[in-house]
């Protein structure tokens, strides 16, 4: 396959990519923020917040079908012409994030000192987790909120309003959070209420957006609503599957020690920051494959896709060489702590070198998302899941330490990167229409 220097469909994918890219970015800086200025704390906060972290980041991203599934079926509805059909799936997604949205804020704060425990918290640790969890859980309702509005937005090819308003709340949870932990002198418990109002302020401002400007009516239709949920459910089992070896990763760290626990804080949150940055393509993916589909042009979306994996693919490149030469100071942002920073640079060239592949991996996972293509992306990462698995076992049993947890990450990528790149050449995912 030729990879040109130019293509017809960069103009396209440059512009929704770029307009996700801040949207993306900005929602993983509300933990490295955390991480920043927790980490200055002490060692006991810092892996407090890793464990806290971890459970609430799994929390809201497996349920990220609101945004995902939404952006897929809207994407979809508009490029076949059904506009009312597109505006409709909007005021569904909201209902549905409100709902889901309270369930798992009450079922978290009730649940959290059992769930700090099964991540191997204990001690002053596990308190102060276990407080971070409890004030954090009363923002994921406006979070959920949040996410919907942004899949809706995202599928009639608005990126601007999702991006304005998440840079917003970052500004504001840097300020609250300052003020609360070092002005307030709060602790953990300041960097939480920051976050937490933060994302009210967050939810509510896209909900004011939205449902006004983009005259979306307010009541409910559950045939719409099953329609979200029917791509939704292998979403969600494969993000679940995911974030499954993630929560794994970090159980399995708390074994080896806070040092350890302390340094996959710190590489698996700029994993994620860079996760969200590389992403913006597989947004432009979601977008543009959804879009071409419905309208019936399964062509350009095949020819379009090969483009969004080259980019992906070297921004990823690029990635790898800055965290391989700013090793020496990016860890020291985060923490002064000797143990802690032996340890990080112990993984630090697995965490960079995986950036390459990573950007594969997201570009096709956005594109087969677009498509509709629930079914398969759900099955190929519980098989990522079950090999990532095996291997982090095995490194909590053979004592190989964090370094073997991270290699089972690089595992997980790869039996994806296989799976997904499999899946696209065959082209079985060029289904076209919107019924």
């Amino acid at each position: 396959m030729r990879i040109s220097l130019r293509s017809p469909y960069d103009r396209e994918i440059l512009r929704l990519a770029a307009l996700a890219l801040g949207a993306l970015a900005a929602e993983p800086l509300y933990i490295l923020t955390d991480t920043a200025i927790v980490g200055h704390l002490g060692r006991s906060q810092l892996a407090a917040l890793a464990i806290a972290a971890t459970i609430l980041s799994a929390l809201f991203t497996v349920f990220n079908f609101l945004q995902y599934g939404t952006t897929a079926q809207t994407a979809r509805a508009s490029g076949a012409g059904a506009v009312g059909t597109a505006r409709q799936l909007g005021a569904q997604t909201l209902w549905l994030s409100l709902g889901i949205g309270v369930a798992v804020a009450a079922l978290t704060a009730g649940l959290a000192q059992p769930l700090v425990a099964a991540m191997g918290g204990d001690g002053e640790t596990a308190a102060f987790a276990v407080t971070y969890l409890r004030i954090a859980a009363l923002g994921l309702p406006f979070a959920f909120v949040a996410l919907g509005a942004q899949g809706y937005l995202r599928g009639v090819s608005d990126l601007r309003r999702p991006l304005l308003i998440l840079v917003g709340g970052n500004v504001l949870n840097v300020v609250l959070e300052l003020l609360f932990v070092y002005g307030f002198d709060w602790g953990i418990s300041g960097s939480a209420w920051g976050t937490t109002l933060a994302q009210a302020a967050m939810g509510l401002a896209f909900l004011v957006s939205v449902v006004p400007r983009e005259r979306i009516a307010r009541r409910l239709r559950p045939e719409l609503i099953r329609r979200l949920l029917s791509l939704g459910r292998h979403i969600f089992v494969r993000t679940a599957a995911l974030l499954g070896a993630f929560v794994l990763g970090t159980a399995v760290t708390a074994r080896f020690g806070e040092a350890s626990l302390g340094a996959h804080q710190i590489a698996f949150q700029i994993w994620i920051f860079l996760a969200f940055v590389l992403d913006a393509v597989a947004i432009a993916g979601q977008v543009i494959v959804g879009r071409a589909l419905g309208a019936g042009r399964s062509d350009e979306a095949y020819d379009a896709s090969v483009r969004m994996i080259a980019l992906a693919v070297a921004a990823g490149a690029v990635f790898a060489g800055a965290m391989l030469a700013l090793e020496p100071w990016i860890p020291r942002a985060f923490t002064s702590d000797a143990a802690v920073l032996s340890k990080t640079a112990l993984i630090w060239p697995i965490f960079a070198l995986m950036q390459p592949l990573n950007g594969a991996v997201f570009a096709l996972d956005g594109i087969l998302i677009g498509a509709g293509d629930g079914r398969y992306l759900m099955w190929s990462m519980v098989a990522a899941f079950c090999a990532c698995a095996t291997v982090m076992l095995l490194a909590l049993v053979l004592d190989w330490g964090l370094a073997g947890v991270w290699a089972a990450l690089v595992v997980l990528i790869l039996v994806r990167l296989v799976t997904l790149g499999s899946r696209f050449r065959r082209r079985r995912w060029l289904v076209t229409g919107w019924t």
